[in-house]
């Protein structure tokens, strides 16, 4: 999601082995799992002596297996996407580390004692005027700020879409507050900027699971009308950024809406959701350096999935696809090795069960075959689109051409393509790209972003 859409990035794979014994150390610890030369932040908060939870690449509450303690041992094991995550470590004093291993991947990890952070200096007033404002959509009341410049006059403006999942109205990501730098910078320069919470968070009413990317395509209609409103605003030069999944959206307003005078797009999708995700998939494993096997077993766990929502199966119909591979991993093993296969198997088709609850939810399934081309071919309004060299929730490999070509069908003839060779999903300056890096980067923007998207705004909206 942003986020679009690690959903299903660490879909689950039924390899059944020998059951581990696991243990916990009551109380909450911070660190990372170190696995391939990487560094994957992890929370790990054991509740009682036999039971856990492990906050992980952006999924937080995921239950850990079969945890318990002896002595100064610690033993837990998570159900995941490759296979069985086993950690083996020692609690010495406020740290516990260990050995971690998941298939063929070996590594260690560390924990510390979790320690709230000390609250944070109160930030100055910033030079320009923030307005706290309610808009109507039907009965969705949106929740947003309104930063206005200081500078007399009609503004052009900007409203900001937030990408997959429930966002606030700073798209807030492992405390990187995405859309308040983007805004508070795009202020500065002389434009305003118009940034809501999404349903059902913050101040919004509604809800962003039952709610499709149709839906919040009205919501950011209901945002325009605001705007033209006003008599502060430039309403002839009135532009829309998306991210991710806003980066969806931001056409299919754009495609029926005169009045938006030009969409910026940050890691838009020009693919179906189905056909997103499943490269996501495929990028992220081979970024762990799995080999071809575990990418082939994602895609056909993926498509299994898939297939069900799209014809919004019981999951009791797509288990049964499930058990029966398991069940035929089982009859390969030694018979003393059964019982405890089975109930590795059972525990990791609870997890899958859980994601596939997930996929049910009118929001998955809209952007499981949702085709941007379908608007992005209608799209005539100036258009600059960035994506990230490193990104592989949306990779660009396959994402810019259908985009392009999308826009060619247009016959749009102001389009602007910006490639960030180094920068994430988040557009921070990564390593990788893998969602494992967010929490360890600075809570800032490649040099490059704002100083690109401020001058090619300006020229945009030049007179106003």
């Amino acid at each position: 999601m942003t986020r679009l859409m690690c959903c299903l990035a660490i879909v689950l794979a039924l390899v059944p082995g020998t059951a581990v014994a696991q243990s916990p150390a009551q109380g909450a610890w911070d660190g990372a799992i170190h696995v391939a030369g990487q560094d994957l932040p992890i929370h790990v908060a054991f509740t009682a002596a036999d039971k856990g939870t492990i906050d992980i690449q952006g999924v937080t509450g995921l239950a850990l297996a079969s945890v318990k303690m002896t002595g100064d041992a610690v033993h837990f094991e998570l159900p995941a996407g490759l296979g069985l995550c086993i950690f083996e470590g020692t609690v010495k004093g406020e740290v516990i580390s260990g050995s971690f291993a998941q298939g063929p991947a070996k590594g260690t990890f560390e924990l510390a004692c979790h320690k709230d952070a000390p609250p944070a200096p109160p930030e100055p007033p910033p030079p320009y005027r923030q307005e706290e404002v309610k808009i109507t959509n039907g009965a969705i009341v949106l929740a947003g700020t309104l930063t206005i410049p200081p500078t007399p006059g009609r503004h052009p403006a900007v409203i900001l879409i937030t990408g997959s999942g429930a966002e606030n109205r700073d798209e807030e990501v492992f405390g990187f507050k995405v859309f308040r730098v983007l805004a508070d910078h795009l202020t500065r320069q002389g434009i305003a900027v118009l940034r809501c919470d999404d349903r059902g968070v913050g101040g919004s009413n509604g809800s962003t699971p039952q709610s499709t990317s149709e839906d919040f395509a009205t919501d950011v209609v209901a945002d325009l009308a605001f705007l033209q409103s006003r008599t502060d605003i430039d309403k002839k030069h009135i532009g829309l950024i998306g991210h991710s999944e806003g980066g969806l959206i931001a056409p299919m307003v754009a495609a029926r809406s005169p009045q938006v005078a030009f969409i910026v797009l940050l890691s838009g999708p020009a693919l179906t959701g189905e056909q997103v995700v499943l490269a996501q998939g495929a990028s992220l494993v081979k970024l762990r350096g799995l080999g071809p096997d575990a990418i082939a077993k994602q895609a056909e766990t993926q498509h299994r999935l898939f297939d069900g929502a799209k014809q919004n199966a019981p999951w009791d119909e797509v288990e049964k696809l499930f058990r029966a591979d398991a069940d035929a991993q089982i009859a390969k093993l030694p018979e003393a090795q059964h019982s405890a296969a089975q109930q590795l198997a059972t525990a990791q088709l609870a997890q899958i069960a859980v994601q596939y609850k997930a996929l049910l939810t009118p929001w998955f399934r809209f952007f499981l075959t949702f085709d941007p081309a379908t608007v992005l071919e209608k799209v005539r309004c100036p258009v600059l689109a960035f994506f990230g060299g490193l990104d592989f929730q949306v990779p660009m490999d396959v994402n810019r051409p259908a985009l392009e070509q999308a826009l060619a069908k247009a016959g749009n003839r102001d389009v602007t393509i910006k490639v960030m060779p180094n920068a994430n999903h988040l557009y921070q300056e990564a390593k990788t790209g893998d969602v494992a890096e967010y929490t360890s980067l600075p809570k800032q923007f490649v040099p490059d972003l704002l100083p690109t998207m401020t001058a090619w705004i300006r020229q945009h909206v030049a007179g106003s």
